[in-house]
């Protein structure tokens, strides 16, 4: 214990499987160690202590929405990597809180699903598996309507869990066979978002946000901006998705940290008159990507393969934009669209492109004091004459969970099927997410089509090597990183044609030894 990270003298409180729960707590300390050694809810595991494998995955029920019209809402979350602190005010759910509570502990239908179905051989996993299922089937019946799973639906559920023993067809079985089963009235979709349980966790919010000591989370955009500059050393917190591999992996003692995830106006996703999208700094990923694939569906893929849905329920994208990792794969595409970053530091703010915050590795045009306050994601261009194309390219060792080894957002365009505007962003090629300048320019002028298109796509190629000296690691080495940002480029522009000139293996280059 060091006096930066002090015992909390006054306790947070939240709902545990419906029961209140007073604790102090260190501000680092994780719920899930919280959970197992202080509740003694063993069910929930630590396989990885990083977000990726889901056996502490839980499910988090939190307010939202204006006070007094608030709306409960369920998501699955990684316990592993969640700071004990920022559960203050809400109702967390193991696996041990989902049999029915008529004196007979039925099993709730993911529950017996998994057994009837064969999906647990080792156990280790399968509360994780049982929590997302829990949490995906909740959502439906909420949602209303068609409440039936498809097995589509359940892959992205159970992106963030990992089966080592078992495989994942009998998982995937008992997750459609769940609905099969006589519903649950412990966790039918209005008991679940009952008033009597928003009237519950209404009762322990702080109208000025948690404050205990070495950790705070400001209610509103003032409090939070005054508190940041007076303390400019203070640890901004959003979701924690990175933050809490800091303490759980490299053992760091934090210094006081403030919270950006209870402040209301960061919440929200706004669209300004002009048609831009702007993104609130505590916007958790699961909603920013919703608003922008709305916006600009080329993303669709990007959206499903970002992490999985227990870290995107969390994180957030200016949390992944202020990181500023050369590795963020939400940043090639924001920088391909025109996003601009907005920085608040006080009352005072400015706005710049958002390739212009990334100095250097791990260095960004921050002042004391300031902060990323919102993203402004432009528009698609509409204007007549034009004619612009966006694509995302993500490639990695795996689908699901996993860091991309080069990513790509790549824009042009056109008038009179001349490249009039181009964009192309990489990551994963330098030591920051950045525009390929002299790509850029080899395009400028030169046509599009499927007759002038191949040189001009050759020389937009080649002209990568003036932007970027890859490096080789575990992920891909330099030839290889080289290669695929070229094809990825071609790709770009073969996908642009209609399928009038499919690809070829004529059309990728060898990678030199």
């Amino acid at each position: 214990m060091t006096e930066s990270n002090p015992v909390a003298s006054d306790p947070i409180r939240f709902l545990l499987n419906g029961r209140l729960v007073e604790a102090a707590a260190l501000p680092t300390e994780t719920l899930l160690d919280h959970l197992r050694e202080r509740q003694h809810c063993r069910g929930v595991k630590e396989g990885c202590a990083e977000g990726d494998c889901g056996a502490c995955t839980v499910a988090l029920g939190e307010l939202d929405g204006a006070p007094g019209a608030e709306r409960l809402t369920w998501r699955a979350v990684n316990a592993c990597i969640r700071f004990l602190p920022s559960v203050d005010g809400k109702e967390v759910v193991t696996a041990e809180g989902l049999a029915e509570d008529d004196g007979r502990g039925r099993l709730h239908p993911v529950q017996q699903a998994l057994v009837d179905h064969h999906g647990s051989q080792c156990g280790f996993c399968t509360p994780g598996f049982v929590m997302s299922l829990f949490v995906d089937g909740l959502n439906r019946a909420v949602a209303g309507g068609d409440q039936r799973p498809t097995r589509d639906g359940l892959l992205d559920a159970l992106s963030g869990n990992l089966c080592r023993c078992t495989g994942y067809r009998p998982i995937l079985d008992a997750g459609l066979a769940a609905a099969d089963l006589p519903p649950s009235q412990r966790w039918s979709a209005a008991a679940a978002t009952a008033p009597e349980r928003i009237e519950r966790l209404r009762a322990l919010q702080r109208p000025g946000g948690t404050a205990l000591p070495g950790f705070r989370a400001p209610r509103s955009l003032a409090d939070f901006a005054a508190a940041y500059a007076a303390q400019p050393d203070a640890l901004i917190l959003a979701g924690g998705t990175d933050v809490g591999l800091w303490v759980t992996k490299q053992l760091r003692t934090l210094p006081p940290i403030l919270s950006i995830a209870e402040v209301a106006e960061l919440r929200a996703v706004q669209t300004a008159a002009d048609g831009s999208l702007i993104l609130g700094a505590a916007v958790r990923l699961e909603e920013a990507f919703a608003a922008l694939v709305a916006a600009h569906p080329a993303l669709t893929e990007l959206a499903g393969r970002f992490a999985s849905r227990p870290i995107r329920n969390a994180g957030t994208l200016c949390g992944n934009v202020a990181n500023g990792s050369p590795i963020g794969d939400a940043m090639p595409a924001l920088i391909a669209l025109g996003a601009r970053v907005r920085l608040r530091q006080g009352e005072a703010t400015r706005e710049l492109a958002l390739e212009d915050l990334y100095l250097g590795y791990q260095k960004k045009d921050l002042r004391a004091g300031e902060f990323v306050e919102a993203v402004v994601v432009p528009a698609a261009r509409t204007e007549p004459g034009l004619d612009t194309r966006f694509a995302l390219y993500k490639v990695a060792k795996r689908i699901d969970q996993d860091i991309s080894a080069v990513c790509a957002g790549l824009a042009v365009t056109l008038q009179g099927g001349v490249v009039a505007e181009a964009r192309l962003a990489y990551g994963g090629l330098a030591a920051t997410p950045q525009r390929a300048r002299h790509a850029e320019q080899a395009l400028l002028g030169q046509a599009w089509d499927a007759v002038n298109g191949p040189a001009a796509i050759e020389a937009a190629v080649a002209a990568l090597d003036a932007d970027f000296t890859p490096l080789s690691d575990l992920r891909a080495s330099q030839a290889y990183r080289r290669a695929v940002a070229g094809n990825l480029l071609r790709r770009f522009w073969l996908e642009g044609q209609g399928g009038a000139r499919p690809l070829r293996i004529a059309d990728i280059r060898p990678v030199a030894a």
